[in-house]
């Protein structure tokens, strides 16, 4: 019998004879993610092992902005003032630029990326230093050409309405700009004019309350459409449900499916986009979330040991579970059991989010 096992590659032996569960490989792509030290780390996932380090010149990374093209990471330094560019391949700083001069402080809140990596819309908000105080001045969108390192405009809000935060979409081709708000604003890119108007957050069905946007990892989903955790209020019980929510923004239409009552779930897509899982934190109780996104529907929950402030990740083969934030280890999590397979210690606190950047794929022999 453990013959037979053994030759259908089944089962593997210890030392001592005894079964040890198969190891279980995140893939064969690459980890990106800022630290306390001021350095991109870089992993490899088939060794789990620190590959490499970007050396960042403007310090420690607060935030990394991923281009569509996936050649690119576009970094918001810990100060709010200071944008790196690195490119991926050569692992390289490309350019620096700070906003910031004299005794004006300008500080980033908020960063998108052109498409075809022109320009940024950078939410930004200038400090003067005057004699006997700082005049806090307010909210402003501006476009960032990157080519020579200029504000070249300052797009003024949609309907002169002016936000403290600004959740923006650009359509793959860049020529469109989408403001997900109460509905959706869509402004062309030329001189940023509003074009349409998409009332999104109604559903197709009648009866239905508002959908929210919630939880969104879109990093494996298609350009132009992100997969994520939706709500809506019912209009006669005043219940909060949700569901799996997929924007297509070519289409302007909203897929929401409800799977239950709402509850404060992270979210983290598998690359195939079939599977997604999420983490329900509650202090001192945590568990794992399973999702059949074609579905819709919740495909298991498992309580498990966690720690405050923890997010999911999926790695590239979708067969293991990263989990992160608040720490210097990177936990592995096998997706089919939930159960632990190895941590990775990085020797560093984390300060951003954690990117999987699968390999390329292989070009094809003439």
């Amino acid at each position: 019998m453990a013959l037979a096992a053994l030759v259908a590659g089944t089962l593997t032996l210890s030392a001592q004879g005894r079964p040890v569960a198969p190891t279980v490989s995140a893939g064969s792509g690459k980890i990106y993610i800022g630290t306390y030290t001021g350095d991109i780390r870089i992993y490899d996932e088939a060794t789990e092992k620190l590959e490499d380090r970007i050396l960042l010149k403007t310090g420690i990374a607060r935030s990394l902005t991923p281009s569509q093209d996936r050649t690119r990471f576009y970094v918001l330094n810990s100060t709010y003032e200071q944008i790196e560019v690195v490119d991926i391949a050569t692992r390289r700083t490309l350019n620096t630029w700070s906003l910031s001069s004299g005794n004006k402080r300008v500080r980033v809140s908020n960063l998108h990326a052109d498409p075809l990596n022109r320009y940024l819309v950078l939410l930004t908000r200038t400090a003067t230093k005057l004699i006997d105080r700082w005049d806090i001045g307010p909210a402003t969108l501006q476009q960032f050409d990157l080519a020579s390192g200029q504000i070249t405009r300052q797009i003024p809000w949609p309907r002169n309405e002016e936000r403290e935060s600004a959740n923006l979409r650009f359509s793959p081709d860049g020529k469109f700009l989408y403001f997900f708000g109460e509905e959706v604003i869509v402004l062309e890119t030329e001189k940023f004019t509003e074009v349409e108007t998409w009332p999104y957050a109604q559903p197709a069905e009648g009866g239905g309350g508002r959908i929210n946007l919630g939880p969104v990892h879109d990093f494996y989903d298609e350009p132009g459409t992100f997969t994520g955790l939706f709500t809506m209020q019912d209009p006669i019980q005043k219940r909060r449900i949700m569901g799996i929510g997929k924007v297509d923004l070519a289409a302007r239409r909203i897929d929401f499916r409800p799977i239950g009552p709402a509850e404060q779930v992270s979210f983290a897509q598998a690359p195939d986009r079939k599977r997604a899982y999420g983490i329900k934190s509650d202090i001192g109780r945590y568990e794992f979330w399973t999702f059949d996104l074609e579905k819709a529907t919740v495909v298991s929950r498992q309580e498990f040991k966690g720690r405050p402030r923890i997010v999911p990740r999926v790695s590239s083969n979708g067969k293991v579970i990263y989990v992160y934030i608040a720490g210097d280890t990177i936990d592995l999590y096998d997706a089919a059991t939930y159960r632990l397979l190895r941590t990775i210690h990085m020797g560093a606190d984390q300060t951003t989010e954690l990117f999987v950047v699968p390999p390329a794929p292989a070009s094809s022999a003439r």
